[in-house]
């Protein structure tokens, strides 16, 4: 429980101060201005908090008592230094403690005769505490609201078949023949035909842009007659020799890939430097030895077709899921709290800048990110994640779906495997700072949404 008032630190027991017990995050304040993002106002409760002053003046005494026991000011004796000068030097300490020791616990007591579930930090709008006189608290806070899941499981989407077809075999199979393929040279005495890979050197100059650089290249391969080859291109290659000179104008389509070229002409000087060819492996014993740790070929086929199908049912299952839980949420329009954005927004900028680190952006380019609008374009995204959170959540509930120990205790051997630390480590770690239990929140969606996928209808 904490107010919208600034971070203090706690006296500590070193000379002039004195340690009153544990540490909290925030302090009471009775400011009218509110920091954090704006509420949900669908999602927002407030609360008065009253608190006799018979109570208050007891909490005052117990916190300046533990003061007085720790205290160490120069001129006093340990436990020896007297109340008003505790309570003039540990004032503010001593009124946090206070508000600690008396807000939480009412909050708490509160809320539950609500019957609501408070998300995110409660912000304490009116405050006021003094020793001997009545505490007054005004809270405001998110909470999740009550929606219908009435008739979910009626909710379904078409579940298609996970099995492998022959063709998405047979693709597969001219992927790995493709990914084998050589380019070899063309001894022949002949001339570019279609098919053929022609190594040429080459200079461009665009036209009406004299000032720009050429469009130059050595030793480049181009195909002629491929998909990616402009048919212009490939007219002026295709009956030319090595060692023949080529002088064209290409005009580039508008929608050319490159957009320096897109809709320019640009006037070539080419050298066909060599014609090569393109050679793909035949399917055999001796590929699949070459491709891995296959005894023959009809090994490498059953172990293609165990990765096509366990790829292909992960994929399948996943999309299906997807639409599933869209549909759900479509059915039950329900506000989400606004904390609850923010943190799931923040989940999700936090996976992106791993990406980044992984792909070696570096801190400092990090930092000159635009963060306000990448925010914003995750804001959708994390709405939706919020509310199949929430939907997931509440199914489970309704269908006693739990997590075992030994299901988290699976998931954590392959958590530390990945890391590269002990279990016993890694549940450390994870208990330090919550982790075991999002873990064990977000293993209990997944298998909830795993029992309605397998309950859709083939």
């Amino acid at each position: 429980m904490s107010s919208t008032g600034t971070v203090e630190e706690k006296p500590q027991p070193d000379e002039g101060q004195a340690h009153a017990g544990p540490e909290h995050a925030h302090d009471y304040e009775g400011h009218d201005h509110i920091h954090g993002p704006v509420l949900n106002p669908d999602c927002t409760r407030e609360l008065v908090l009253d608190i006799p002053a018979d109570e208050v003046s007891k909490a005052y005494k117990t916190v300046t008592g533990n003061y007085q026991k720790y205290a160490k000011i120069p001129g006093f004796r340990a436990g020896k230094v007297p109340e008003s000068v505790v309570r003039s030097r540990y004032a503010d300490g001593i009124r946090k403690d206070v508000l600690d020791g008396l807000l939480p616990e009412r909050f708490n007591k509160a809320v539950q005769e609500l019957g609501v579930k408070p998300v995110g930090e409660p912000r304490t709008t009116e405050l006021t505490v003094e020793d001997g006189k009545p505490l007054h608290a005004k809270v405001i806070f998110e909470f999740v609201p009550k929606f219908s899941i009435e008739g979910y499981q009626k909710v379904t989407v078409d579940k298609p078949p996970v099995e492998v077809t022959e063709e998405e075999y047979q693709r597969e199979m001219e992927q790995l023949r493709e990914s084998r393929a050589t380019i070899e040279p063309v001894e022949e005495d002949r001339a570019l035909k279609d098919g053929d890979w022609a190594q040429i050197t080459y200079k461009g100059i665009i036209g009406g842009e004299p000032e720009a650089a050429p469009v130059a290249g050595e030793d480049t391969l181009v195909e002629v007659g491929g998909k990616d080859t402009v048919e212009a291109f490939t007219n002026v290659l295709r009956g030319a020799k090595p060692g023949q000179e080529l002088k064209a104008e290409i005009l580039y389509p508008a929608d050319f890939a490159e957009p320096k070229l897109a809709g320019k002409t640009v006037a070539y000087e080419v050298e066909v430097k060599a014609i090569k060819k393109r050679t793909v492996p035949e399917l055999n014993d001796d590929f699949a030895k070459e491709l891995g740790n296959y005894a023959n070929l009809a090994e490498l086929e059953s172990r293609v077709r165990e990765h096509l199908a366990s790829r292909k049912r992960r994929s399948v299952e996943g999309e299906t899921k997807d639409r599933l839980l869209a549909a759900l949420s479509e059915r039950y329009p329900f506000a989400v709290p606004e904390s609850l954005v923010q943190e799931q927004i923040d989940t999700r900028l936090e996976r992106g800048l791993r990406a980044l680190a992984a792909q070696g952006m570096n801190t400092e380019q990090m930092h000159k990110l635009d963060f306000p609008r990448l925010r914003t374009a995750q804001r959708d995204g994390a709405i939706a994640e919020v509310k199949t959170n929430l939907l997931l959540e509440r199914i489970a509930a309704e269908e006693n779906i739990n997590i075992s120990d030994e299901e988290l205790n699976r998931e954590l051997q392959l958590a530390a495997a990945q890391s590269r630390e002990t279990v016993e480590a890694l549940r450390k770690r994870l208990n330090a700072d919550g982790g075991l239990d999002r873990i064990r929140e977000q293993m209990r969606r997944e298998k909830t949404a795993s029992v309605l996928y397998e309950r859709l209808p083939a």
